[in-house]
């Protein structure tokens, strides 16, 4: 008799419901502290805490390794280490789960902040009535960092409200333009958007001089990875009035210490890394690994196979 793969779970509450592979799988469930110890016997790895840095810490252990890695997230740069990125495990991600309600997030971003939302809240709490004018956000200009899905998605949902859009990517292409042009999108941006994923050449990208080619009246939203921001050079930015405003949806601490200068910055909305989560998001999740594991143990080809060495999905 065949025995059953083992497949390990780095958990998080709540787990993934993966009741499908009853009798499919050998399903052995570990946190953190006991990742090490466990991975020489998994054949899979699903990474459901995808906060966790657990696996990057112990993937360099001694015994076998699994053959197959899949995080429940988009990005990869918390699990990746040299000796996975040097392996033949492959890798896959949750491409494809987060791109509309991250791009529907951005659109809500830019709305609110042209109509004067988070003031409008302020005012009725103070039973204030103060007339002001909005601004139109048909025929702004927006800047996209990231040729991804998500930062295709948002392209196309800032188009149908009638923003100007302009791409960015990792090289130049037919409607994507390369890194050597975003300094002169951005300077003439209403909107800056960072969807990047973090890898050596976008870590701290948005530092000192690229707030300082940004418009006075220029907004600032990154909902990528944390580290694509130097924090410092945004917190002086907006102190300085460089530029008009940000949103961050993600940060290099995460949760983010109540004694981070950040939450006092003016001009700045703080989310708790949410931009994706949607209801039912965690189900959508776990539906589709429960998909690339049946392809997985059929011997098919997986998607969404990662690129370890370039940190992302390639074929954007």
């Amino acid at each position: 008799m065949t025995s059953l793969p083992t497949l390990l779970v780095l958990d998080a509450e709540p787990p993934p419901r993966l009741g499908r592979l009853t009798g499919r799988a050998r399903i052995i469930h570990t946190d953190a502290a006991h990742l090490a110890e466990r991975l020489p016997t998994a054949d899979a790895l699903l990474i459901w805490d995808f906060t966790s840095h657990a696996v990057r810490e112990a993937w360099p252990g001694d015994g076998p390794r699994p053959r197959w890695v899949h995080t429940a997230s988009a990005g990869v740069d918390h699990l990746m280490c040299p000796e996975l990125a040097s392996s033949d495990t492959v890798v896959t991600n949750a491409r494809g789960i987060f791109d509309q309600p991250i791009a529907e997030y951005v659109a809500a971003l830019v709305l609110a902040v042209a109509k004067d939302l988070p003031r409008t809240l302020e005012l009725q709490r103070e039973r204030s009535w103060r007339h002001r004018e909005g601004r139109r956000v048909a025929g702004t200009r927006a800047c996209v960092l990231g040729s991804g899905p998500i930062g295709r998605a948002i392209v196309r949902t800032l188009k149908a409200l009638g923003v100007t859009t302009a791409l960015v990517g990792r090289v130049p292409r037919t409607g994507v333009y390369g890194p050597a042009d975003l300094d002169r999108l951005m300077s003439r941006a209403d909107w800056v958007i960072a969807a990047a994923p973090l890898t050596e050449q976008t870590n701290r990208m948005f530092d000192t001089h690229r707030f300082g080619v940004m418009q006075p009246s220029a907004f600032f939203i990154n909902v990528g990875r944390g580290q694509l921001v130097d924090e410092d050079a945004l917190a002086h930015a907006l102190t300085h009035r460089w530029i008009a405003g940000a949103a961050l949806d993600v940060f290099t601490a995460e949760p983010l210490p109540e004694d981070n200068p950040l939450w006092d910055l003016p001009g700045l909305i703080i989310s708790p890394h949410m931009s994706g989560d949607t209801v039912g998001w965690r189900d959508e999740l776990g539906t589709q690994f429960v998909e690339l594991y049946e392809r997985w143990a059929a011997g098919r080809s997986l998607v969404n196979v990662v690129d370890k060495k370039r940190g992302y999905v390639p074929g954007h």
